[in-house]
């Protein structure tokens, strides 16, 4: 993989924003004519596990054999065009014509490809699915299975894509309503702001005029022809690449291609290529975005334009330089977030190539709405003082040490790369048009870039990062301020006039959490050996559970699980859950969060905290080599921790300034207030409001936690390349040596949760547009483990359930673009579990999604589901499974509470044979019991002007 421009925290937001105009990969610009692999043009050499080809047609063509999972293999098919190819009355039409793809071709009638993938044990979505971006559409396949005939289908599908789709004018007609739900979907504060952000940056660019989800009045409108136009116009050989790796035969997998789609011939000659446009010049300027119900950001800014030229070795080389420093700014304006006094919540800096269109050069910050001045002001600062006094060597050596590391890392674990990700970023490399490079070739060019580095070159490439287009101020706000874009320069043009005095030097840290006490003693230890486990008990009633892998080679996951989480908390008032981040944002009492970071620079180690419905969660993933150290840092958050005042403050702020975002679309409010209503307003399920939220202090914070964290029994899981003896070795001296916990006997006690009862449906509004609305259908169920039986049963019902549901409201009747359902059966709350169907549609048609949920829950009463349909249901679970029992994440989740709850082990040992066992009449069965119109509530969410 070529080095990529630093990924930075959230506060990168707008280009995370971008990336939400309709589903869409970050674009570059559309191929030319039989454009050559990058790696012919350029000094850099391509990774030699990649078979490189290309047809006599044009068509570009990459196999990799990678056996990670075994037995399966994924396809990417890209066209080199989207939304910049579209005439003034195609916009939207490239995202349309995706949509097409699935709706019927020469050899696939219409409504068949996708029971023709869910026979092969394909989910559409996580499995079958594609994306438009402004230059290119990608088709995705990922196939469970690597037989001959699961991968002839799913390149015979990708075939017909390519040139034999029927674009029918009745299934175009019936796709509009879908198309026009997904961009009310879209249509998000964080969407409009980063489409603002967009277009101000790129102004004068094509870009900035063509959305991928295009123009509401042209996809309803559009005639049939058109979409045909743009077919035969961009669906060419010569602007498309395919991508297939796997656990396959290479030269057995290119005799297909070449035989497949050698005869796939160009229609007319090639169209003319767009005028992409100039990017305009800019200097000083200073503007206001207002974005109602989005957070308050702002952003300082400079664009020049995008440097077009091949990937070259020299190339990469001024980029990571600059990128360099960069970070050493992304990491002091990190610092100041950190702080008592901090005047924004969180930052960020990083560059890109947007859209091919500009490099940009961003310092962000998400502030309070009314501390944007101070935050202006501090980035600004911050700018200004690394543009004049530079960064020192020791920075740029710190830089240059974590960025080692993670490459050393990725190195170490190349063998075991999943083939699903392989695929995706060769796809990505083809989008950037960059030289698909090994990560032992990153790692070698990284070390040749980097020797001798000093701060006087890379302090010479800010200056030219910071002379660009600008510098370009935009405060994106809820409400303009008064004086709109006047104010923000105003405010920008005094904070100019205070003088920047040269950074201080920040003191070398060490880590001093490296001995505990004595070891402690291994008190119990069995062999769970069908399962491949060891579960230990020390002394002081820490218990480990150990499942050495090799499905990640040099990746171990770490879990900490505490005391009982929400069911060790109160259940008759509110307490602050929501502000757990700040457990792991407060460090420990010998240092803060960032000097934990600046101390362990060399190491892949990380932390996280969270609550749980059954404890209280630290979790860490690590390389095997930095196990002690990671087991060190976890170790310490437990037996030493600081709940500071400062990190609880960040957290309650970013709450305060997102929690709009919540009210203004349907989904968002389904997010905020679902959790809640199903536990019948139990608090502890309940999301905060505003009053709640302002009201809560940092002693409180402190209170909830701290007896929970330093008290509560401890259940260590590490899964992954580690042996059992390590694990334990590593664990005694860390965990092993605290003091003993107290061991809480195993508890039914659910606190009285239970799902709500069947009354009329629960209505809430949201404050977005009005032709918006979500509803949701649930029934209760039961816990998950009291009855493995009926969790499969479950499982394959509701996926027969919304089989029907997708084919009739959203492929029959257009009605939606998301409609999803699901079973949430608790493993923590005895008689607590659910099953639910969820829709975003037009608030007219919500009384018909909630008659067709009664006409199936009918027919799944009163008649036995066929053969195929239960296949349909049954293969993709499966599979999925398969897939997901292939990754140490598996192991880490379904092994938690596996020492005291024998019940935890039989659901991973009986989850493949569960599902087979599964009959039509148990699906009859499972429906009557619990689809009945008695049991049934639900929860709907309007328009506040509709409502």
């Amino acid at each position: 993989m070529p080095h990529k421009h630093m990924e930075c925290s959230a506060t990168w937001w707008f280009l995370a924003a971008v990336s939400l105009l309709a589903n869409f990969a970050s674009p570059a610009y559309a191929d030319t004519l039989s454009t050559p692999w990058p790696q012919t043009q350029s000094d850099l050499k391509a990774d030699s596990n990649v078979h490189f080809g290309t047809l006599a047609n044009g068509m570009r063509f990459a196999i990799m054999r990678n056996a990670t999972p075994p037995g399966q293999a994924a396809i990417r098919f890209r066209i080199g065009s989207g939304s910049l190819e579209e005439n003034d009355n195609q916009q939207g039409l490239a995202h349309f014509l995706e949509h097409m793809a699935f709706k019927g071709s020469t050899h696939v009638a219409e409504g068949e490809m996708i029971r023709i993938l869910q026979r092969k044990g394909l989910a559409f979505g996580p499995d079958t699915n594609a994306h438009t971006s402004y230059d290119e559409t990608v088709y995705a396949l990922d196939l469970p299975e690597v037989d001959a005939d699961t991968l002839s289908t799913g390149l015979m599908l990708m075939r017909e894509t390519a040139s034999e789709l029927t674009l029918d004018a009745g299934a175009l007609d019936r796709e509009r309503g879908v198309i026009l739900s997904e961009e009310r979907l879209r249509d998000t504060p964080q969407y409009r702001a980063g489409l603002g952000i967009m277009n101000s940056l790129l102004a004068g660019r094509r870009a900035t005029m063509r959305p991928p989800i295009g123009k509401a009045d042209i996809i309803s409108n559009a005639p049939v022809d058109l979409v045909r136009d743009y077919y035969r116009a961009n669906y060419r050989p010569d602007r498309a690449t395919l991508v297939v790796v796997g656990d396959i035969d290479p030269a057995a997998m290119e005799r297909e291609i070449r035989q497949r789609f050698g005869d796939w011939k160009a229609v007319g000659p090639a169209p003319a290529q767009p005028d992409l446009g100039t990017l305009e010049t800019k200097g000083e300027s200073a503007d206001v975005l207002v974005v109602p119900g989005g957070m308050t950001n702002i952003q300082i800014a400079w664009t020049r334009p995008y440097d077009a030229a091949p990937d070259m070795f020299a190339k990469r080389r001024t980029q990571l330089i600059e990128d360099l420093g960069l970070m050493v700014l992304k990491r002091r304006v990190s610092n100041l977030a950190s702080k008592a006094d901090a005047p924004f919540i969180s930052a960020g800096v990083g560059s890109q190539d947007l859209l091919d269109s500009a490099h940009v050069i961003l310092i962000a910050a998400n502030s309070e709405p009314d501390k944007w001045r101070a935050a202006l002001t501090a980035i600004d600062l911050e700018q200004r003082r690394i543009q004049k006094f530079g960064v020192s060597q020791a920075e740029i050596d710190r830089e240059i040490l974590e960025y080692r590391s993670a490459l050393q890392a990725a190195l170490a674990g190349a063998a075991t790369r999943t083939t699903t990700d392989i695929a995706s970023m060769l796809a990505s490399s083809v989008d950037d048009n960059q030289v698909f490079t090994s990560p032992a070739e990153d790692l070698s060019l990284f070390e040749t870039i980097t020797n001798g580095v000093t701060a006087a070159e890379v302090n010479q490439a800010l200056q030219h990062a910071f002379s660009g287009n600008g510098p370009q101020v935009v405060l994106q706000t809820a409400q303009s301020p008064q004086g709109g874009a006047e104010t923000v320069r105003q405010v920008y043009d005094a904070s100019k006039a205070i003088a920047v005095s040269a950074p201080s030097s920040a003191a070398d840290v060490a880590w001093p959490y490296t001995h505990f006490g004595e070891p402690g003693t291994v008190v119990e230890r069995r062999a769970v050996d069908d399962l491949g486990l060891t579960m230990v008990r020390f002394s002081n009633g820490v218990r480990l559970t150990v499942k050495p892998t090799k499905l990640r080679a040099n990746e171990v996951l770490v879990r900490e699980d505490i005391g009982r989480g929400r069911l060790d908390l109160p259940r008759d008032r509110p307490a602050p859950i929501w502000a757990s981040p700040a457990v792991a944002l407060s460090g420990v009492n010998a240092m803060d969060y960032q000097d934990i970071q600046k101390a362990l620079t060399a190491n892949i180690v990380g932390i996280d905290f969270s609550v749980g419905d059954g404890s209280f969660k630290f979790d860490g993933r690590t390389r095997t080599e930095d196990l002690a150290t990671q087991l060190q840092l976890m170790t310490a958050y437990t037996s030493d921790p600081a709940y500071r005042p400062e990190a609880f403050k960040r957290v309650q702020q970013a709450y305060l300034s997102g929690i709009d975002q919540y009210q203004a679309t349907p989904g968002g409010v389904v997010s905020r207030d679902l959790g809640g209503l199903v536990h019948s307003g139990d608090p502890r399920w309940t999301f905060p409001g505003r009053a709640q939220l302002s009201a809560a202090k940092p002693e409180d914070f402190e209170a909830l936690f701290r007896p929970m964290v330093s008290s509560g029994p401890i259940d260590i899981t590490i899964v992954g390349d580690v042996t059992v003896d390590d694990a334990i070795r590593l664990t005694a001296e860390t965990f092993g040596a605290l003091p003993p916990r107290l061991q809480t006997a195993p508890s039914n006690d659910q606190g009285n949760v239970h799902f709500p009862a069947n009354n009329k449906p629960v209505v809430q509004t949201h404050s977005g547009r009005a032709d918006s609305a979500a509803a949701i259908v649930g029934a209760p169920v039961g816990d998950l483990l009291s009855d493995l039986p009926r969790s499969f049963t479950a499982n394959i019902a509701v996926q027969i359930f919304q089989n029907r549901l997708i084919d009739q409201f959203r492929t029959a009747e257009g009605a939606s673009y998301v409609l999803e359902g699901d079973v949430n059966l608790s493993r923590e709350l005895p008689g607590f579990g659910y099953a639910y169907f969820y829709v975003e549609t037009n608030p007219a048609k919500i009384a018909r999604f909630y008659a067709l949920v009664d006409e199936t829950a009918d027919d799944l009463r009163s008649h036995v589901v066929s053969t195929d349909e239960l296949a349909r249901a049954r293969g993709p679970i499966i599979e999925t499974l398969k897939h997901q029992r292939q990754g140490n994440e598996y192991w880490i989740e379904y092994l938690r509470g596996a020492q005291t709850d024998s019940r935890r082990l039989d659901r991973i040992r009986d989850n493949l044979s569960g599902y087979d066992k599964v009959t039509a009449g148990d699906i009859r069965a499972f429906a009557a019991t619990y689809f009945g119109p008695e049991k049934i509530w639900k929860f709907e969410v309007l328009p506040a002007a509709v409502r």
